[in-house]
């Protein structure tokens, strides 16, 4: 199965940067077979619509609103973002929960707009520093997932990708050992089949990311259960995100 690599560009690059980069960036990946997906500024979705149509790279939003049209000034709908050639968007990322405040039910209903009008999900998830070590890590994604999937069909998992990424690791170089985290994508699965079916825990994709960089990524990519990363910062170098997803 090949893995995904998905790059989350945050609020980084202008369009005209971003082209610039993907000018380095393309030409070392033409053999690549790897599932390769930027999640990137709604400012730069024609470029990347223009720049990935040769190719079988995919594209996607950071975020999305729960509402679908309406007085919500600055926000973006999921069928605007599907309109304009996205096949995916992030929701739950920490950065979005901690600044926009977002809740469980919130996320639910992004889920659900975005599934409406056929946008894949990755659905970002994580425990705080204090949640793990209090030892309550799986206790705080069963509450993420049954809020957030919740309402869901068992065919709809097929279009969501879980990110595992542990809050206290995100842009601070530190990550939890490789046999913590293959717990942890155990324990995910273990919810998910508790809440679904086992066969749709064996078949659901799990990311992890969290501090992913060039030197770091091989360990993480051989782990049970883990069917590819989500980068951050280190995505923004063309070389380094090049080769990690070769």
């Amino acid at each position: 199965m090949k893995k995904f690599v998905i790059g989350n560009f945050k609020m980084n690059t202008t369009p005209l940067q971003f082209s610039s980069y993907l000018d380095e960036f393309l030409p070392r990946i033409k053999e690549c077979k790897t599932n390769i997906i930027f999640c990137i500024p709604a400012t730069h979705f024609h470029v990347a619509k223009s720049r990935f149509d040769a190719t079988n790279i995919k594209f996607g939003a950071q975020n999305i609103s729960c509402e679908e049209s309406g007085a919500f000034t600055g926000e973006i709908s999921s069928s605007m973002v599907k309109e304009c050639g996205a096949d995916y968007t992030l929701i739950g990322h920490s950065e979005t929960r901690r600044r926009f405040k977002e809740t469980l039910e919130s996320l639910n209903q992004k889920i659900i707009r975005a599934l409406a009008v056929n946008l894949k999900v990755i659905l970002c998830i994580g425990e705080t520093k204090y949640e793990r070590s209090t030892r309550k890590t799986k206790l705080s994604l069963k509450r993420q997932l049954d809020s957030a999937l919740k309402g869901l069909y068992e065919n709809e998992l097929k279009n969501i990708i879980i990110a595992y990424e542990p809050i206290w690791s995100i842009g601070t170089g530190k990550t939890p050992n490789v046999k913590e985290i293959e717990t942890t994508v155990a324990d995910i699965r273990a919810i998910i089949s508790d809440s679904f079916t086992q066969r749709s825990a064996d078949k659901i994709n799990i990311l992890y990311g969290g501090s992913i960089n060039e030197s770091n990524f091989a360990q993480f990519v051989k782990i049970k259960g883990i069917n590819g990363l989500l980068v951050g910062g280190a995505c923004l170098n063309p070389k380094s995100f090049a080769n990690i997803c070769r």
